[in-house]
């Protein structure tokens, strides 16, 4: 299940509101579609905010209580991705935020590197990034999604504005394209015919042509 436009917007604007410690984060997946792994092990030296784009290198996985950092999925490591003005934007006071905290905290400070952390500098911990996003959706009285379903909102949105599937699969990170092709195979053929019909509109026809006859 994935939410709508107006819903994923609803939900951003009562985190925003909130000034919620994980907003931006989940800002950037319902934009760009990261996995929740690879938005907790951003790193600042992924990022070109002037150039508007992020290079997905490191992910932090959670194995019971221990959380590793390394790379992404298999084939889904190293991928740059575009990202829009407002994510620019909310990436810019993120950092803002960050040296906020940095400056309160002094030397209990803990520098890595990383964009999304705790107040302390620590890293995030993947399982409560999404305990804390469940919270969020209830307080909005939205239907319950997972986490990971932003992802797939994030991608059902980009082929709604436009975006082939290759551009999609690369999107993702998936290993190959058969593989996004497959998992939003249901929405394909709606996206299709609305393609169709955005071509016959750029035919111009003189409205009283006669019509063919047989």
């Amino acid at each position: 299940m994935v939410w709508t436009p107006a819903q994923t917007g609803a939900f951003l604007d009562l985190a925003e509101t909130r000034n919620d410690r994980y907003y931006e984060l989940y800002h950037l997946i319902a934009h760009r579609g990261l996995r929740r792994g690879e938005a907790c092990g951003v790193h600042w030296t992924d990022l070109d905010l002037d150039e508007g784009s992020l290079t997905v290198r490191w992910q932090i996985t959670q194995h019971g209580g221990e959380t590793v950092m390394g790379a992404p999925k298999s084939d889904a490591g190293d991928r740059q991705i575009s990202l829009d003005a407002d994510t620019v934007t909310v990436l810019r006071h993120r950092r803002s935020r960050q040296n906020a905290h940095r400056l309160s905290h002094g030397r209990h400070w803990t520098d890595n590197g990383l964009v999304f952390t705790e107040p302390n500098g620590a890293p995030l911990i993947p399982d409560d990034v999404t305990s804390h996003f469940k919270e969020l959706v209830t307080a909005a009285g939205l239907p319950p999604i997972r986490l990971h379903d932003l992802r797939h909102g994030a991608a059902t949105l980009a082929l709604a504005a436009g975006a082939d599937i290759k551009t999609v699969q690369e999107l993702l990170g998936h290993a190959s394209i058969a593989i996004t092709a497959d998992t939003y195979a249901h929405i394909l053929p709606e996206l299709a015919r609305e393609v169709a019909e955005n071509v016959a509109r750029l035919i111009p026809r003189q409205k009283n042509a006669r019509p063919i006859k047989a």
